[in-house]
């Protein structure tokens, strides 16, 4: 974006106030502590923060104006004045994506979606202009902000689409347009919203729909219910997965001592093996959705090999450091029972004939209905694979329950995760230390803390 305040106002239908029309806005931002000189700072109502009440902030940091429900007196700077700064965000983004017209990606699915959008950005960004999603944003606020990032010259945007219900991702395609869907996977994730499986497939599925004919639907040949969405599409069908009935497969996947998987990536009769730098065996599924993703852009298989191997993913999504021979995952950005059991497979994989698996495990959000009888479920996980257990938070007791259940002794409640770093006990060369958990469980600093504890001895 690099727009006039004039013609911002004219596309928002805004009033400029104390400000020259000439004057640019060069991107766009809904935090004052990120902006940047020559953004555009909207002020948009939230649950507990109104940041009407940070206008002054941003355009104290360069921002060039400010989009507000109503002039401020004495702001200090820029204002455009609109009733709805949010759809005032929307139209912007939807005026951009129509003028600049890049080829827009949609990523959707239960889990994956951040590393599928890092692995496809790293490949697709060595061959073309390529605007990608900041870490998560993939919601209504997301998908606005990642179109206006864009440039003249960008020609692929990739944005991650998250739902809570259904309808929303459909909205999200009437912005975007996507040329380009991926879908994942369909798991438990915001169960508690949706109610069931099947919901949550049809909501995914609206970015299938939403497909133009010519374009790429790009499913999980691994999942049925994500396969039964082929039928919905008038796009091109690419599927992806770990056998060789997909258009894009896997083969002789294997991993190293820190869990990162090298596999043979096969297309028709040809392949590459790939190496990934990153820890987790649900990785291969992600960095085969990527690269089909990148496929049918146009590049080819090295491509997607040198691109995968030079990937770094958004922090606290299985990120590994090594202290003294001790191993530490950091995967504490997000969980839900299909992501927990993969990290804690992969955890297990490290330690197997080194040392022992400590999992410290925090509550998985949004379940509704099931939410007990899945924190039981990963409780009797953890105690076949780990050699101690730390579970954080009372609402995560069925973790405890669960493993208890399933004969496991060493298993620790704490009340926060400040405890958890005692709890998690001695650590020694070779051992392997998770940390997992939803957001709400704020578990993101105690790798820092254990890793405190192991380097002071």
């Amino acid at each position: 974006m690099n727009l006039t305040l004039s013609e911002i106002a004219r596309i928002t239908g805004s009033v400029l106030v104390d400000a020259e029309g000439s004057k640019r806005a060069r991107g766009a931002v809904v935090d004052s502590r990120l902006v940047r000189a020559g953004d555009l700072f909207f002020a948009l109502q939230g649950e507990w923060l109104d940041g009407h009440d940070f206008a002054g902030d941003a355009l104290r940091r360069g921002a060039a104006a400010a989009v507000v429900r109503h002039r401020i007196p004495d702001l200090g700077g820029a204002q455009l004045v609109t009733k709805d700064p949010l759809r005032a965000l929307v139209a912007l983004a939807g005026w951009v994506r129509d003028v600049l017209d890049p080829v827009v990606v949609g990523i959707t699915g239960s889990t994956g979606k951040t590393g599928v959008k890092d692995f496809m950005a790293s490949i697709v960004s060595r061959a073309m202009p390529t605007v990608a999603s900041q870490r998560s944003f993939n919601n209504e606020l997301g998908v606005p902000l990642t179109l206006l990032a864009t440039k003249v010259g960008t020609r692929v945007a990739i944005c991650e689409m998250g739902a809570r219900g259904l309808g929303q991702i459909k909205a999200l395609c009437e912005l975007a347009r996507p040329q380009i869907g991926i879908v994942t996977n369909v798991g438990v994730t915001h169960y508690e919203q949706f109610g069931s499986r099947d919901a949550i497939a049809e909501a995914k599925g609206e970015l299938i729909r939403s497909l133009p004919e010519g374009g790429a639907a790009i499913l999980n040949a691994d999942d049925p219910l994500v396969m039964g969405m082929a039928s919905r599409s008038e796009a091109d069908i690419l599927t992806f997965g770990l056998a060789n009935k997909a258009w894009l497969w896997a083969q002789n996947a294997r991993a190293d001592q820190l869990g990162r998987a090298t596999f043979r990536m096969v297309r028709g009769r040809d392949t590459v093996w790939v190496s990934l730098p990153v820890s987790g065996g649900h990785q291969v599924s992600n960095a085969l959705a990527a690269s089909a993703g990148a496929l049918a852009l146009g590049l080819s298989l090295e491509d997607c090999r040198v691109g995968l191997e030079a990937a770094v993913l958004s922090p606290w999504r299985m990120q590994v450091q090594v202290v003294d021979g001790v191993v530490l995952v950091n995967d504490a950005y997000n969980a839900n029972p299909t992501s927990v059991a993969s990290a804690l497979y992969t955890c297990a994989a490290m330690a197997s004939g080194q040392g022992k698996l400590v999992a410290v495990l925090g509550y998985m959000a949004e379940l509704g209905e099931i939410e007990v009888a899945e924190h039981r479920r990963i409780g009797a996980l953890a105690a076949s694979l780990a050699s101690r257990l730390v579970v954080v938070g009372r609402r995560a007791e069925p973790i405890v329950v669960g493993a208890r259940e399933a004969g496991m002794d060493d298993v620790v409640l704490v009340s926060e995760a400040s405890a958890a770093v005692e709890a998690a006990g001695d650590l020694r060369s070779g051992d392997v230390l998770l940390v997992k958990g939803s957001r709400v469980a704020a578990l993101e600093e105690l790798v820092e803390r254990v890793k405190e504890r192991v380097a002071g001895g």
